[in-house]
């Protein structure tokens, strides 16, 4: 198989992408590599006519967004399941939901998370609103802030209370209970169910075996798994920070498994006592890419990602105003 993606690969006017969340066979051959923020942005610089994307479906509908005329097909069209937990009818009974609570809809400001899908990324430029990355996300939110609005962020509940809480902001979760009225930042009940699986007990077990170990997460954590480590980050950041540590110093990592599994061979260890990988970003082998790259040399290509017009204009919309704050 991996002989068959190199040949085809050669052959080919394509370039292949791959989210650090993919399994390490299909890693391995992708010409651009990085998280959903860098790939979009690399992808958009390249000038081949096909980009393979090896990920999940919101992240292809970015890139084919921000570079409509570059033909985007996934080997598998995984979809992100944080993703799936908001669609556009759900964001507007979200939005009605706070106007019922006193606050006019003028006076509310969306944030979506970058893992959303095309329609809910272009309700959101509707009202005025931005895109956001884990990386990014602080300066999204200041500059946010300055309009002086109630913030409604979609769809990770624990990036919009971490952050919330490292920026001193009040946060609720949306049908909690509590008065939206009463917070500066009102969170969708959204979650990713892989970092779900990172618990304040598994930090306290390192820590307890270990004396000097460093906890470094993902803010897409449960946030008593956050207020107790001792880094936070996105993946790049992680990635970075880790690379940036002497080798002899242990340190215990709380994001998706391959990821943590390639990133040192000495004194690494996954924050979790099961193991956290992706089942989506991981449904994509090297078959499914020898699949996708030999529909192109039929001239019969499978799994475009193909997005209406309308939803287009104002998605990218939403993803160029985070472009131009970052």
């Amino acid at each position: 198989m991996l002989e068959r993606v190199l040949e085809l690969k050669e052959k080919l006017n394509v370039t292949i992408a791959a989210h650090f969340y993919q399994r390490d066979e299909v890693f391995n051959v992708a010409d651009i590599t990085g998280d959903s923020f860098e790939l979009a942005k690399k992808a958009t610089k390249d000038e081949k006519e096909f980009l393979i994307f090896c990920g999940v479906g919101f992240m292809g509908q970015s890139v084919k967004i921000l570079s409509p005329k570059k033909r985007v097909l996934m080997p598998r069209i995984a979809c992100c399941s944080m993703a799936k937990m908001i669609d556009r009818d759900y964001f507007r009974d979200s939005v009605k939901k706070i106007e019922d609570s006193g606050i006019k809809k003028k006076n509310i400001l969306p944030i979506t998370y970058i893992n959303s899908n095309a329609e809910v990324k272009a309700e959101v430029a509707k009202m005025g609103g931005v895109v956001c990355t884990s990386s990014n996300a602080k300066i999204i939110m200041d500059k946010a802030l300055a309009e002086n609005k109630k913030i409604l962020f979609v769809p990770d509940k624990c990036l919009g209370q971490n952050l919330s809480n490292m920026m001193n902001l009040k946060s609720c979760v949306l049908g909690d209970g509590q008065d939206p009225s009463e917070f500066d930042v009102i969170c969708y009940d959204g979650f990713c169910s892989v970092h779900q699986l990172f618990t304040p007990e598994d930090i306290d077990f390192y820590k307890d075996r270990y004396r000097d170990i460093i906890v470094a997460v993902h803010p897409e954590c449960r946030v008593d798994v956050v207020q107790k480590a001792d880094f936070v980050g996105s993946t790049s950041q992680i990635i970075k920070f880790v690379k940036e540590l002497d080798i002899n110093q242990k340190v215990a990592i709380g994001t998706e498994y391959n990821l943590v599994n390639r990133l040192r061979e000495k004194n690494t260890f996954v924050l979790s006592s099961t193991k956290p990988e992706c089942p989506t970003m991981n449904e994509t082998g090297l078959e499914d890419l020898v699949n996708v790259l030999e529909s192109i040399e039929k001239n019969e290509p499978i799994n475009e990602m193909l997005i209406d017009e309308e939803t287009a204009k104002w998605a990218k919309i939403a993803l160029n105003r985070m472009l131009e704050i970052c």
